[in-house]
């Protein structure tokens, strides 16, 4: 949110730092003029926006949004709800899920938020800290203070990298990020394109760790760059980083629609007969259950501080190896067991299998932010290829036990096949569940925030919380729309996978490397872009094409 208070260029603190500030014996008492401040935050704004720096553009809150899927940060937990109006305008996602330093607007008896902070400048070792801050302290060495021109609405969100993550907990997010819900869908992947259709899982692993490659390449190729949209814009200008910046949004917002249309079908495979008849609106269990889920994850979207849910959510790794070892349990312990040798190849619905296999690898979004967080940079490679192998392996095994278990009657989600009298069936069914509460927030916000950052800062100056409260809202609920709209997740996670996935992970790597290092690659590596651009192309286009003629026709019927 842009908000101008004063006249000045001011840094932004909220009041549990300048607490903390006093703990650590920070000197308030002396306050620089205001003709000091102007010519530090002067020389601080031209610091940031030298040459290679990417922090200027739409969406400034990328970075700090995303990294909440590479790292793991203390929990802390703060809710939206205050006594007042008034506290609410000075600390609800004032500097909330991306570090976002906001001025608010302050009346004259209000403890003021905006201060000058010359203890940043006479101590710039001394590490600032923030329960409101979602993303892991930042070494002290590699601090320094975010500022905001107030007679401008340009807010810079950017803050210097910490590279403080070490190989096992950089192949940790990195699998967090790989294997998710996709890995509920390849025995029904499996089952559309038949026993050859998983070579194509494995082509687009080749292809998708080769172009995460790419991306390090880029990122290499000049200071200043750490993002994806940094990638597009360092490729092809500001229209190269608006584009790729809208789809990263859309893929967010369209795995937010996947989560409630996963919750209702799992739920209501558990219940039933659940139903609702209110004001003359019947809703069966389906709808009965994606609303109930909707207004469940509703107060995670309203808080100020997703550092908890974070914590939580990284345990999306553990879920999804519970959820698969449930599955083998089931399998050969409870001797479910393997009842058909399935179709070699089957054409009609490889298409669609082709937008579920693409969807498993979907995480390029975030390898930037993982590699710009290592300690040891060059380790990123051995990263990448660990989390490739493991995830593939997983989602290959996945995808050939269920589909020996199930054969043609495999839903879009294993976890809807398996016994409900069975115990490993029902820690399935509720891991399965359980683990879309914790990660609906943190998808969501990037997208929340990007477009609290399109509002006039003219329009913020009173109530800014009014705005963040009022875009959650609309975002969650019209995820609701969407899924109750389109509730086929098979279909729908194919057509991500076509549409997005596509252009995220072979299509955009392959033309921003050639954009940005040309005249330094060599023939082989242009005749291998070439050949991933083009088999991104074909598969975007073949996929798309049918998951929407699916869809349509699932709708008509």
């Amino acid at each position: 949110m842009k908000n101008s208070a004063s006249d000045h260029s001011l840094y932004i603190e909220s009041e549990e730092e300048e607490d903390e500030e006093k703990v650590f014996g920070r000197n308030g008492g002396e306050e620089e003029d205001d003709n000091g401040n102007d010519s530090d935050s002067s020389a601080e704004i031209q610091q940031q926006n030298q040459p290679g720096s990417y922090n200027t553009s739409w969406p400034q809150s990328y970075r700090q949004s995303i990294d909440l899927y590479s790292s793991v940060p203390s929990p802390s937990l703060t809710f939206l709800g205050t006594p007042t109006l008034q506290r609410l305008s000075s600390s609800f996602l004032s500097s909330s899920l991306t570090r976002r330093h906001t001025p608010e607007s302050l009346s004259s008896v209000t403890k003021p938020l905006l201060q000058t902070d010359q203890a940043d400048e006479k101590q710039p070792h001394q590490q600032r800290r923030s329960s409101y801050a979602l993303l892991p302290p930042i070494p002290p060495s590699r601090r320094s203070s975010s500022l905001i021109k107030a007679s401008k609405s340009h807010v810079s969100h950017e803050l210097p990298t910490s590279r403080n993550s070490s190989f096992t907990q950089a192949v940790l997010n990195g699998m967090n990020v790989l294997c998710g819900v996709g890995i509920l869908s390849t025995p029904y992947a499996a089952k559309e394109g038949g026993w050859l259709g998983l070579s194509i899982l494995i082509i687009f692993g080749v292809l998708s760790f080769y172009t995460g490659l790419l991306l390090r390449r880029c990122l290499d190729s000049e200071p200043g760059l750490q993002t994806y949209p940094d990638i597009g814009q360092a490729a092809f200008g500001t229209a190269g980083r608006l584009v790729i910046s809208i789809i990263l949004y859309v893929e967010l917002y369209a795995s937010c629609v996947e989560y409630i249309i996963l919750e209702g079908d799992n739920l209501s495979s558990l219940f039933p007969n659940a139903h609702l008849s209110f004001c003359g609106f019947n809703l069966n269990s389906h709808h009965l259950f994606a609303l109930m889920t909707t207004l469940a994850v509703l107060p995670t979207v309203w808080l100020r501080d997703l550092r908890v849910l974070s914590y939580i959510s990284a345990g999306g790794v553990i879920a999804s190896v519970l959820v698969v070892l449930c599955l083998f349990w089931v399998g050969l312990i409870d001797q479910v067991g393997f009842h058909t040798k399935g179709t070699t190849l089957n054409l009609t619905g490889l298409p669609v299998a082709i937008g579920l296999y693409g969807f498993c690898y979907s995480g390029h979004a975030v390898f930037p932010n993982i590699y710009t967080s290592m300690e040891k940079p060059n380790q990123f490679p051995k990263v990448l290829l660990t989390c490739f192998l493991i995830c593939t392996s997983m989602y290959a095994g996945v995808a050939v036990m269920g589909y020996t278990m199930f054969g043609e009657s495999t839903s879009s989600q294993f976890t809807l096949n398996m016994p409900q009298g069975l115990v490993a069936s029902k820690i399935a069914v509720w891991t399965t569940v359980v683990n879309p509460f914790t990660k609906y927030a943190l998808t969501i916000s990037p997208v929340a925030l990007s477009l609290e950052e399109l509002i006039p800062s003219k329009h913020l100056r009173s109530h800014p919380h009014i705005y963040a409260i009022c875009i959650r809202t609309v975002l969650t609920f019209s995820t609701l729309f969407v899924g109750l709209a389109i509730p086929f997740f098979g279909l729908v996670m194919s057509l991500i996978g076509s549409l997005l996935a596509m252009l995220v992970a072979l299509i955009f790597p392959c033309a921003c490397f050639l954009s940005i290092l040309r005249g330094k690659v060599t023939r082989f590596q242009v005749c291998v872009c070439i050949i991933i651009i083009m088999v991104g192309v074909i598969s975007s286009v073949i996929g798309t094409y049918s998951a929407l003629s699916k869809i349509i026709e699932s709708l008509r019927s």
